[in-house]
């Protein structure tokens, strides 16, 4: 029997991360989590060809069902939670049943919300199959939806019963999908570990060519950094928002191209070189710092610039909206240096206009070679 990778030490919510090949079918992991008979498995079009039919064969000694969704950011939407509901209230599932994410980090968000909100909270299990959901969003708890006014605005914690990480899911995963997985790894090093930036810079190649010992490493890296975090502040209350890095601006560029047109990780890589230029502009980053940050996304073959269809104004607009702002006043997640990030509200906002606007001023343009 496959033994967890790690643990998020949350007490009574604390769950196993099993991270390994050749998993995502292994009855016993799901029979040890699974609570009471009936189990929907919520995934997508693209998900479902690959790994849905070897699920349910696995599940077979349990009642059942399955929900195939529309793929895509343009489907995390209440509507499509309303149709989980549908679905979990026509089978007759009660408060002792099992929702199953089997997918990306959309899927594993809608499931879960899905999970935290029906009969006030049912069990649900995380079986992420994108690289980004793998190392971030399939661990911590963080579920919810988009508004057309905001990026994960709809929400609620809660926490799976256990994370099912197959690395062979990554075989499968689109190029595109891959680089932007990508970002978050990156991310990490950014945040608060200088010395697994350097690595990711050294294994960058075999990352993206998928060299299995190098990918569960990072994997395995991330997972272990991200549970810490989500263990010493589980409601992101302080530690935590450094996950953020990046994202208050990379969700405005979500929001503003379309959900879904730049995926999650190109416009978070973005951010991170937004939330970068801005942190030399109030020096606090040496700035030789935002080339090699940015060399280390350019090898990635992600953005390091915003769409030129966007203004620093829509930009600044949108991150008014922003979920951290309280009391009128934004959290931006800054750095002084790689692996040394903070949280900062005292900061000029004249400063950071102009930051944007010389940085939307030499905007990229579409994400054509990614596409």
């Amino acid at each position: 029997m496959t033994e967890p990778a790690l643990t998020v030490d949350l007490g009574e919510r604390s769950y196993p991360l099993y991270i390994d090949s050749q998993i995502i079918s292994s009855e016993s992991l799901y029979r040890k989590h699974i609570s009471g008979r009936n189990v929907l498995i919520v995934t997508d079009e693209n998900t479902a060809p690959h790994y849905l039919p070897a699920l349910q064969e696995t599940l077979s000694g349990f009642n059942c069902n399955r929900l195939v969704l529309p793929p895509g950011e343009s489907q995390k939407t209440l509507d499509t939670v309303a149709s989980i509901y549908d679905q979990l209230m026509r089978d007759r599932f009660d408060r002792n049943s099992t929702l199953i994410a089997l997918g990306g980090g959309v899927v594993g968000d809608i499931c879960g919300f899905a999970a935290a909100t029906y009969q006030r909270g049912v069990r649900f299990v995380q079986v992420p199959t994108t690289l980004l959901a793998q190392v971030d969003s399939s661990v911590g708890g963080k579920t919810g939806v988009n508004h057309p006014l905001g990026k994960n605005m709809i929400g609620a914690f809660h926490q799976p019963a256990c994370v099912i990480a197959d690395m062979d899911t990554l075989t499968t995963l689109p190029a595109r999908e891959l680089k932007a997985g990508l970002a978050e790894v990156i991310k990490y090093g950014l945040i608060d570990d200088a010395e697994f930036f350097q690595w990711v810079d050294k294994n960058l190649s075999g990352l993206l060519s998928l060299e299995a010992t190098s990918l569960r490493q990072a994997v395995a890296h991330c997972c272990e950094n991200k549970a810490r975090i989500v263990a010493s502040d589980e409601r992101e209350k302080g530690k935590r928002a450094l996950l953020n890095l990046g994202h208050t601006f990379g969700h405005a560029i979500e929001n503003a191209c379309g959900y879904g047109v730049w995926l999650h990780g190109e416009a978070i890589a973005a951010g991170m070189c937004l939330a970068a230029q801005f942190s030399i502009a109030l020096g606090q980053l040496p700035e030789p710092d935002l080339a090699i940050i940015k060399s280390v996304f350019q090898r990635a073959d992600l953005p390091v610039q915003p769409p030129a269809e966007m203004t620093a104004q829509d930009c600044l607009n949108l991150m008014s909206r922003d979920k951290k702002v309280k009391d009128n006043i934004l959290t931006l997640v800054l750095m002084k240096g790689i692996g040394r990030a903070f949280l900062s509200t005292d900061y000029d906002r004249s400063i950071l206009e102009h930051t944007l606007d010389s940085a939307f001023s030499g905007a990229a343009g579409c994400l054509s070679e990614n596409e």
